[in-house]
């Protein structure tokens, strides 16, 4: 099967790797709340209508995002910056002069976000999606990045760590969701926060993108002088 790594899909498989895509997202958008359900199917219909497979990128500026979308052009930048923060988009080319940004899609990380939905479709597909995503056996306990669905207002923990958790669930619920809910305190060394990932990818990715934002929060309720590292699975 063509692989659907890092986001093309060619070759004489490709359209069954495009449907088997758009399959997995869809799948896990209905686990997942309304938010979560609205904000997959907008980048569904993004792919679907935009993307181009073989360059794997798409240029869309935000008019026609809007449109294609049904909202208005001031709340897709809201929208983008959140796709981009769950690392289900990134940037390719800025825009500048007149020149639409060009962005491209994070398969690989999108797609191990979805497989916790993988077997709600079948054995056959989960057969292929592991086969296509470089898988071959089932993962790891652990190694899947989950998406808990309980309200944000049952979010009450004690210490810095849970008011930082706390704090970023009301503000961010699909980032908390996606990258600091299965984070777990892991002891601090030198008074430093040491926070255990369920996977090494899911560790180096909040280590890049977002470690700066969680020691922000740890300052400004007067923790985190000693920092904080972010561990893989140990």
């Amino acid at each position: 099967m063509t692989s659907v790594m890092p986001g093309r899909a060619v070759g004489r498989n490709a359209g069954a790797v495009k449907y088997d895509v758009l399959t997995a997202l869809g799948a896990f958008a209905l686990t997942q709340d309304r938010a979560l359900q609205i904000l997959v199917l907008r980048l569904i219909l993004l792919i679907t209508a935009r993307y181009n497979w073989q360059r794997a990128e798409f240029c869309v500026g935000r008019p026609e995002m809007a449109r294609l979308w049904g909202i208005d052009v001031r709340q897709v930048k809201r929208i983008v910056a959140r796709l981009l923060s769950l690392g289900w988009i990134e940037v390719r080319r800025a825009g500048a002069r007149g020149r639409i940004t060009t962005y491209t899609v994070r398969f690989d990380t999108i797609l191990s976000v979805s497989e916790i939905a993988w077997d709600n479709v079948g054995a056959d597909f989960v057969a292929r999606m592991r086969e296509a995503t470089g898988r071959s056996a089932a993962p790891e306990q652990g190694s899947v990045v989950p998406f808990p669905t309980r309200p944000r207002d049952t979010i009450v923990e004690d210490g810095p760590w849970g008011q930082v958790r706390a704090r970023i669930a009301a503000a961010d619920p699909a980032l908390y969701a996606a990258w600091i809910a299965p984070l777990v305190p892991a002891g601090n060394d030198d008074a430093t926060l040491l926070l255990r990932a369920p996977s090494r990818f899911h560790a180096s990715y909040v280590a890049t993108h977002h470690a700066a934002r969680l020691l922000a929060e740890l300052r400004l309720i007067g923790a985190g002088q000693g920092g904080l590292r972010i561990l893989p699975p140990g």
